[in-house]
């Protein structure tokens, strides 16, 4: 814990914290948005029991396991065949504003649903399951910023 000698080395140290406060909301913002692009990543390729607002997800049809087992994709894994649409989830960041998301077209499908597809939502559910991590790792940054050590050092957000 830092301490201070004087009312002026305190304000020293607020002034500091002020000059920098920009640059810890970006990090622990960029740091919060791969941590759900992660989770979301995850999640393709396993079934997903319900989470808020979000329904488990419904089996695959065997319509569509017959499809993926006779192109070689593998089975009991739903949205992976490829792997692109797992490689297609990003973060992008500028400042404390982020945003997680997919340009692959099928995303919105499955997130959405259509008449023949269940909705299978991805990125939502992903925010919600990294809520604990993120809080707890936004809570070390802050701390570390306000004691004025080292927020800066990468890190992993971990379950712990």
């Amino acid at each position: 814990m830092k301490t201070f000698s004087s009312p002026k080395m305190f304000a020293a140290h607020l002034v500091k914290l002020a000059a920098i406060s920009e640059e810890v909301l970006a990090h622990a913002t960029k740091k919060s948005a791969e941590e759900i692009r992660d989770t979301a990543q995850g999640m393709i390729g396993q079934y997903q029991d319900a989470i808020g607002p979000y329904a488990k997800w419904e089996e695959l049809a065997d319509s569509t396991e017959a499809e993926k087992a006779r192109l070689g994709f593998s089975l009991d894994a739903p949205l992976l065949r490829t792997g692109e649409m797992k490689k297609s989830i990003q973060e992008t960041t500028e400042g404390k504003k982020a945003v997680v998301g997919s340009k692959d077209k099928n995303m919105v499908y499955h997130e959405l649903g259509t008449l023949h597809i269940p909705p299978r939502p991805v990125l939502g559910p992903a925010v919600m399951h990294s809520k604990e991590r993120v809080g707890k790792f936004i809570g070390k940054t802050t701390v570390a910023w306000l004691c004025g050590v080292g927020w800066r050092q990468p890190r992993k957000i971990s379950a712990s």
